[in-house]
């Protein structure tokens, strides 16, 4: 399985980015998709989670800034981030685990793991 994250950048305060990530060799359509992202001393920490059926969870944090969706035809999720804040900036991962998740804030109910992508957002 791989995933592969793209889409990073920097971007000044109140600015968007579209985070992509593309899996293969996984049953895409089956698997439950996050992502997560960790600033420099932090722990990684949960953003947003897909569940194969559609259904999508966000962290306090970004609720009502970031979007997470998934094209199945394309094997990919995508994280649409609005309005974002210095606070943001962080190598984002996306995640995958084959059917569904315990608790999806939790990076080790993951199995599969992209390798980050650069998110700064500049004040």
């Amino acid at each position: 399985v791989q995933l592969q994250a793209s889409g990073g950048g920097l971007v000044q305060a109140g600015g968007s980015l579209r985070l992509s990530c593309a899996a293969s060799r996984l049953p895409f359509s089956s698997s439950t998709m996050g992502w997560f992202r960790q600033a420099p001393g932090n722990l990684r920490e949960f953003v947003a989670a897909i569940w194969n059926g559609g259904n999508t969870y966000y962290a306090d944090s970004v609720k009502g800034r970031f979007t997470i969706s998934r094209d199945n035809a394309k094997n990919t999720v995508y994280l649409q981030m609005n309005v974002l804040k210095p606070e943001d900036t962080a190598v984002y991962y996306c995640a995958a685990n084959l059917f569904t998740v315990r608790d999806f804030t939790i990076s080790n109910e993951y199995s599969y793991w992209g390798q980050g992508t650069q998110v700064t957002v500049s004040s």
